[in-house]
C-alpha cells in the first residue's frame, strides 16, 4: 500500500500537478488538504477518468480535505462527530480494507496571542478525544495531512530564529507528542532520520532552491502500520516546477506491506 499526502492550496488550480503525479506514482491513497472548493464544485470527473474515487468535505475558498483512493473507502466520516459542521472541512476519515486513513488539516494558528492559536490547541485536544472515543491503538491506522506542527528543531531550516512560531514552539510540540502518545509513530522519521528534508517552502525568496523549508506535513501510523512500513520520502519535483504554478507544499509518500490476513 502506498499512501501520500499533499496540501494543494486549491485542488482545482493544482489539477495539472496532481493528475500527472497520480499517474506516475499510483498511490493507493492521496490525502489532500486545502482543497478550497465547496462540495458541489469538487472536480470528481478528472480523478474518475484515471481510476480514482473521491471522498471530500469542503467549503468555498478556504480549508477543505479529500481522500483520493484507488478503491472506494468504507465508513467515510468528516469532523470529530456526526453533524460536525464546524470541523468537517478540516478532517475526513475512511477505511480501506482493515486500514483506517485519517486526513487532517490542523489550523495554522496565525499568532500565538490570538484566539486562532488557542483554537489550534483545542483542535488537537478534540482530535485526541476522538481517537479515545472511536479507535484503539492496536488497529491499523494512518494519521496524515498538513498538521501545521514542526515537532523538532531538525524539522525547520532555522530553529533558532523560528523558535516560538505558531507551528514550532515547545508548547505545541508537547501537545503534539501527547496526542501521538495515544498510539502514533512517525513513519517518515523511521526511514529518514536525518535533518534537512522538508515538505513546505514559503513562496518568497526561492526558498525551495535554498532548502529553507519546514516539515509540517506528516504520515503517522499506529504500531501495526509502522512495522509494515518499508519506505518514506518527500518528492520535491512538484514543488520546483514553474509552469503550472506549484503549491507551497509538496508530496510526502510512505509505502507499506499488505496487512497479514
Amino acid at each position: 500500500m502506498r499512501i501520500a499526502t499533499f496540501n494543494a492550496n486549491s485542488i482545482r488550480t493544482r489539477l495539472p500537478v496532481i493528475l500527472p503525479w497520480l499517474l506516475e506514482h499510483r498511490p493507493d491513497v492521496l490525502a489532500v488538504q486545502e482543497t478550497k472548493v465547496q462540495d458541489s464544485d469538487f472536480p470528481v470527473d478528472p480523478f474518475t477518468e484515471i481510476g480514482y474515487s473521491c471522498a471530500f468535505k469542503g467549503q468555498k475558498s478556504y480549508n477543505g480535505v479529500a481522500l483520493i483512493t484507488r478503491e472506494p473507502l468504507a465508513e467515510i466520516r468528516t469532523g470529530f462527530f456526526p453533524d460536525d459542521t464546524q470541523n468537517g472541512p478540516r478532517l475526513i476519515r475512511g477505511r480501506m480494507g482493515d486500514v483506517w486513513i485519517i486526513n487532517a488539516y490542523v489550523p495554522q494558528g496565525r499568532d500565538r496571542d490570538s484566539e486562532h492559536y488557542a483554537g489550534k490547541l483545542e483542535w488537537l485536544n478534540q482530535f485526541r478525544a476522538m481517537l479515545e472515543r472511536e479507535y484503539v491503538p492496536d488497529q491499523p491506522i494512518i494519521w496524515t495531512g498538513d498538521l501545521n506542527v514542526a515537532p523538532e528543531p531538525m524539522d525547520v531550516h532555522d530553529p533558532k530564529s523560528l523558535d516560538g512560531h505558531v507551528c514550532f514552539n515547545s508548547e505545541l510540540t508537547a501537545l503534539f507528542y501527547e496526542v501521538c502518545a495515544w498510539g502514533f509513530h512517525d513513519v517518515f522519521r523511521r526511514h529518514r532520520p536525518d535533518p534537512g528534508e522538508y515538505s513546505y517552502f514559503d513562496y518568497r525568496g526561492a526558498t525551495v532552491y535554498k532548502n529553507k523549508g519546514w516539515r509540517i506535513d506528516h504520515i503517522l501510523g499506529t504500531r501495526r502500520m509502522l512495522d509494515l512500513s518499508t519506505d518514506a520520502w518527500i518528492d520535491l519535483k512538484p514543488r520546483k516546477i514553474r509552469d503550472p504554478k506549484p503549491s507551497d507544499h509538496t508530496f510526502m509518500i510512505a509505502d507499506f506491506q499488505n496487512l497479514p490476513r
